[in-house]
């Protein structure tokens, strides 16, 4: 079993440090919010709007340029903040989130001795017994903790077939920066929530929460490495994807061990076309398996950046051993995904999958209204959103720049692009929404998958990797909505075998005196019996041609139309039949 002790006192930073961490942060926020606000909300309304808006751009640059310099000084959680914000297209405007998107873990290794302390401490042994030999000098170093290449004991390596590891270990005191980091947020946060014009477009504290919740997670190796287990099971019959092996044994919530899966980076262009490997055919697979994660699996990898993910070669393995057999060369790839740091995954209720589905859809139809529709279906749009302005930009956007890749967007005048930018993101701005929880997850996979991909290939189009995951999706509603329609009628074919018996039961009981009714009343109910047995059958035959019209119209597009139109004459007659008739009494 893994242990859980917690590392001594002696690593949480010095007390007088972290409230000096508390402090700048405040000290940071504060100045730019009154300068936002003069700017913003003051100077409009004595007359100096054109003033305002003349520098905005510049300003907020500069906002977020200073904010880039402060994430990379103090480290811990502030880096993942600068990530956080650059992602949310939603609140922030372009200068922001652009001067933040390159933002990475900027950061110093934390030295070997504290290192090894912490880890000695967490597996309850020394590092000489714990392993056969491990590397003082880091793999790679973040704000959250770093990691260095390890061979498994003797012991281990029998147990788990592997040899090669990958340690994850902790910075020392990162639970302590966290905390302050998400106090300081909280506290910026219920300053904010206080502003009229930024409370009446988004919930600030749920953001900071969703964001606390998804920093706690990344700080504890045991949910990462259930979550490496899990995403390994959903792609364990999937050639193309391969994610490492967790060794147990070696993993406690600050130490984290895994298999050492190390390969070609994603982004090492020269190195893929070196192997032989086809980056136009990578940015094709990456984008398909993203998809696979969110529509089919509904549990995604959200930092797909490419420090994250690995091309491993696979040499192709022909079996001759049997006559008959398929060699497995044909469909075995030369080459997988290799997933890793599953610190940040998100998960696609059931219920938002589905409206996702929609949003898919809209897209690949090129159709704004129904786009906006299927937005304020998901959740993300409040009922009291006014969509008519959104739906005018939506149908701008698909007909000025729908189904153009970057590079195609390239070629477009930068200063029409600009403009209709500035122009869509003020009018998302104006309207009342907020993300549901977990869709910024999503948001940022797709972000990151679209710029990869895109890297890859500069003709890459993402329009072109929505469209089959549309037709798909487009097939299994008819598929669905054809179960539906046989379901029913042989919910219709039940009640019709079962009718014969329940009006002999009745004749019986009127004959032996065992109903009691007037007779007026039993004319009529059976008068309706015997109308709803014809409507019945009406429907029934609706069904099956209906049906039938739908199976024929793939091969026979004429004849299976046919039995389409004809299929309204029973549905009327099952839908209205008796309606316009007169009507006894009772």
């Amino acid at each position: 079993m893994p242990s859980t002790r917690r590392s001594p006192e002696a690593w949480t930073p010095d007390v007088g440090n972290t409230r000096a961490r508390y402090r700048r942060i405040l000290r940071f926020a504060a100045r730019h919010i009154v300068q936002i606000w003069w700017f913003e909300l003051v100077l409009p309304r004595f007359g100096l709007a054109k003033v305002a808006a003349r520098g905005r751009a510049a300003r907020l640059t500069r906002i977020a340029q200073r904010f880039h310099v402060l994430a990379v000084d103090l480290g811990g959680l502030m880096i993942k903040v600068g990530q956080y914000l650059s992602s949310r297209l939603d609140v922030l405007p372009p200068e922001i989130t652009h001067e933040l998107a390159g933002l990475q873990d900027e950061v110093p290794p934390v030295p070997f001795d504290a290192i090894r302390r912490l880890a000695e401490a967490e597996l309850g042994v020394s590092l000489e017994r714990a392993y056969a030999s491990f590397d003082p000098t880091p793999l790679a170093a973040a704000s959250l903790g770093q990691a260095h290449r390890a061979r498994l004991s003797p012991i281990d390596a029998a147990d788990t077939g592997l040899d090669e590891a990958v340690v994850k270990v902790q910075r020392p005191g990162i639970e302590t920066i966290v905390d302050v980091d998400l106090a300081a947020l909280r506290r910026v946060a219920g300053w904010l929530s206080r502003v009229r014009f930024v409370s009446s477009r988004v919930d600030l504290p749920s953001l900071v929460e969703e964001f606390a919740v998804t920093s706690l997670q990344e700080i504890d190796y045991l949910q990462e490495a259930g979550n490496a287990d899990r995403f390994a099971a959903s792609f364990a019959d999937d050639p193309r994807v391969a994610a490492p092996e967790v060794v147990w044994e070696r993993t406690t919530r600050r130490v984290l061990t895994l298999a050492d899966v190390t390969a070609i980076k994603i982004n090492d262009r020269e190195s893929l076309v070196a192997a032989g490997i086809d980056p136009k055919a990578v940015a094709k697979q990456f984008a398909a398996i993203m998809f696979d994660q969110l529509f089919r699996d509904g549990f995604f990898h959200a930092d797909p950046h490419p420090g994250n993910i690995f091309i491993t070669p696979v040499e192709r393995v022909t079996d001759a051993a049997s006559p008959g057999s398929r060699a497995t060369d044909a469909a075995s790839p030369d080459w997988r995904l290799t997933f890793i740091d599953f610190g940040m995954m998100g998960e696609v209720p059931d219920s938002l999958r589905r409206g996702l589905q929609q949003v898919i859809l809209a897209v690949a139809a090129r159709d704004g209204k129904r786009l906006v529709d299927s937005i304020r279906g998901v959740g993300i749009l409040l009922p009291s959103a006014d969509t008519e302005e959104l739906e005018r930009a939506m149908a701008e956007l698909f007909a000025r720049f729908g189904g153009m890749g970057l590079a195609e967007l390239q070629k477009v005048d930068q200063r029409e692009l600009r403009s209709f930018a500035i122009e869509f993101g003020e009018v998302m701005r104006a309207l009342p929404f907020q993300l549901p929880e977990n869709f910024l997850l999503i948001v940022r996979a797709m972000s990151l998958t679209s710029g990869m991909c895109s890297s890859l290939d500069p003709d890459f189009n993402m329009w072109d990797a929505v469209e089959p995951y549309a037709a798909q999706l487009l097939r299994d509603e008819r598929g669905n909505i054809v179960q539906a329609l046989g379901q029913e009628a042989l919910s219709f074919a039940g009640t019709i075998a079962r009718l014969p018996k329940r009006l002999d039961a009745l004749a019986d009981r009127i004959e032996e005196g065992r109903l009691v009714a007037n007779a007026p009343r039993l004319e009529q109910r059976m008068a309706r019996l015997e109308r709803s047995a014809r409507r019945i059958t009406s429907a029934v035959l609706f069904v099956g041609l209906f049906i039938g019209g739908i199976l024929l119209r793939v091969d026979e597009p004429v004849w299976g139309g046919a039995l389409i139109a004809v299929s309204v004459i029973p549905l009327l007659h099952a839908l209205f039949a008796g309606v316009f008739g007169r009507r006894g009494p009772g």
